[in-house]
């Protein structure tokens, strides 16, 4: 919330009516967000049976030479349609769960409409020309936007914004995968990062929407299905957890894959529009020998949880080449999300596992299913960061609790080393990298994300350095401060002198001498993009009023002042709103 907003009433009439309404805008968001949501998906189903990039189309394809052109130019037309639309976003990139997660842990802005329409659509043209890229991020970030426009045309404050921003993303999930539970869960666990009571009902009210339109409505059919009644023996429980370790690994090196991809790329003597062009022509190449890499994967994906689908070779090159082909795609600037590909990946690697443990065994696994579902879960929790959304998201699926508890031993170990070994999510890995570090909490990063500007002051005592000893001691006792701040004719900030330092140079020389030949403090300054977290940081090791604001260390241009007080003040203002917030009073 802005210091200019007025804090609504916590308790009454009032309140409860304030409640219900936000209740009631969290449900018509998820309704808006679902339809959006099976929109987007269907479109993209379209285009890909329409370019033959799905699997259904490519085998009723009967012109051998024209589907190899078309696996070809449909990927690379694609990518340079993507570039193009990028050129029309500020940050001349598609938006992502990335910014939301950063407008809401920042409570800094909200999420541009514009920007979000245009990565919308950039991840639509990506995903219907076949880029191994996924749906589910561009669905989150379009839901995200739609409640941010919502609260932002109700002229909402920022707790209310970041509520309606959840229950966008809430709805997303539970469309996409027909969980409503995990979408709730999931705006808490990777969006909000805290759980509100305020804010459960209508993030709840959003996905229960959502789900309904998915599943009784529009007839959207579940991800995949799992049949038969096998129980793993106790043995397999402690080959889950193993494979949740090394899961980990492999989700390690794909986020790695996908960082240096994006660095790869900006060193390419290639103008930006085209990059996603050539990502896109290597992909539809290699798609020639293996076109499982082709877009979602969803079919690839059903195919790895069947035993005997793809060989063990098979498993290997087509995961492998997965994970290049998604870093490729999202480092070169296709738009899209990494929470497909890592289910696809998850779930290749698990039935890698599965079939080196029947090898070894040497008997045939009934239980093939539940290391294709515990690789999965191992690769997406730490991708995402959300492992409580993973398991969710196996037993809404499934509706077995049993693969369920064995998707549990592999998260066990999973989520935990990832997140110590590369960090607690990929999302995380590439806000650190914008300089937004998520680390430290939610506090760290509103503080780190706030400008001093608005509390600079020019209520201070400036001195000329040819101002005498003696009128500096008199200009500071009628102003009732203890410190000055030489200032030049250019404006120029010389240092600070403070009225003991002055009274001491009385002492030992003659009062008529001039402030330009003592030694005044040349302490640390700030400039008005400093944040409050870097101010409280320099405070560590200051003593004194305010801290001098310049423009430029360079220039050193005085601005004015921030006074110690200020920034404090600052800190326990966003304290006691984010405590509010997170317990449901804010």
């Amino acid at each position: 919330m802005n210091r200019s907003e007025t804090r609504e009433p916590t308790t009454g009439p009032m309140a409860i009516a304030r409640f219900l309404a936000l209740v009631l805008l969290g449900a018509a968001i998820g309704g808006i967000a679902a339809l959006c949501a099976v929109g987007f998906v269907a479109i993209v189903f379209f285009l890909n049976d329409t370019l033959l990039i799905s699997p259904r189309s490519r085998m009723m394809f009967g012109h051998e030479q024209w589907l190899i052109a078309a696996t070809i130019a449909v990927p690379t037309i694609g990518g340079l349609l993507a570039g193009m639309l990028h050129r029309w976003i500020r940050e001349r990139r598609p938006h992502t769960p990335a910014d939301v997660i950063a407008a809401v842990q920042t409570r800094a802005g909200r999420l541009p409409a514009r920007a979000g329409l245009l990565s919308a659509l950039s991840a639509l043209v990506s995903l219907g020309s076949g880029a191994s890229v996924g749906q589910y991020g561009p669905l989150v970030h379009l839901g995200a936007t739609l409640g941010s426009l919502s609260a932002r045309l109700l002229r909402l404050g920022r707790s209310d914004d970041n509520i309606t921003i959840a229950c966008g993303v809430a709805a997303a999930i539970a469309t996409a995968f027909n969980a409503p539970l995990a979408g709730i869960v999931f705006a808490h666990e990777v969006m909000l990062r805290h759980y509100a009571l305020r804010a459960f009902a209508p993030i709840a009210a959003a996905a229960i929407v959502g789900h309904v339109i998915a599943t009784n409505v529009l007839e959207r059919g579940a991800l995949f299905h799992v049949t038969g009644s096998a129980v793993p023996q106790p043995w397999e429980f402690a080959v889950f957890l193993v494979i949740g370790g090394l899961g980990a690994l492999v989700a390690g090196a794909y986020m790695v894959a996908i960082r240096h991809a994006g660095r790869l790329a900006a060193r390419l003597p290639l103008p930006a529009v085209c990059r996603p062009a050539l990502a896109g022509a290597i992909l539809g190449t290699a798609a020639l020998w293996v076109p499982d890499i082709l877009g979602m994967g969803q079919e690839t994906l059903r195919f790895a949880t069947i035993a005997g689908a793809f060989g063990t070779a098979e498993l290997v090159v087509v995961l492998v080449l997965k994970i290049l082909a998604t870093a490729l795609c999202l480092g070169m600037g296709f738009a899209g999300g990494v929470f497909s590909p890592a289910l696809v990946i998850g779930t290749l690697f698990g039935a890698l596992c599965g079939s080196l443990v029947a090898m070894v065994s040497g008997a045939p696994l009934d239980t093939f299913i539940f290391y294709a579902v515990c690789g999965m879960v191992a690769v997406t929790a730490p991708v995402i960061g959300a492992p409580l959304t993973s398991l969710l998201i196996v037993f809404e699926l499934t509706g077995s609790y049993v693969l369920t508890t064995a998707a549990l031993a592999s998260v066990t170990l999973a989520s935990p080393i990832a997140a110590q070994l590369f960090g607690r999510s990929l999302f995380d890995i590439q806000l650190a990298a914008r300089g937004l570090d998520l680390s430290a909490g939610r506090s760290h990063a509103v503080l780190h994300a706030m400008s001093i500007n608005p509390y600079l002051t020019r209520e201070c005592v400036t001195l000329s350095p040819q101002q005498t000893i003696g009128d500096a001691i008199a200009t500071l006792g009628r102003a009732g401060h203890a410190e000055a701040y030489l200032v030049s004719a250019q404006a120029r900030y010389l240092g600070t002198v403070t009225l003991a330092e002055l009274e001491a140079m009385r002492d030992t020389a003659h009062a008529s001498r001039s402030l330009i030949e003592c030694t005044a403090s040349d302490r640390s300054t700030l400039t008005p993009d400093t944040s409050v977290g870097e101010a409280m940081e320099q405070l560590r090791h200051f003593t004194g009023e305010a801290i001098a604001v310049v423009d430029d260390p360079t220039t050193r241009t005085f601005l004015g002042v921030v006074y110690e007080s200020s920034i404090a003040r600052a800190y326990l203002q966003q304290s006691d709103e984010l405590r509010r917030e997170e317990y449901g009073n804010g």
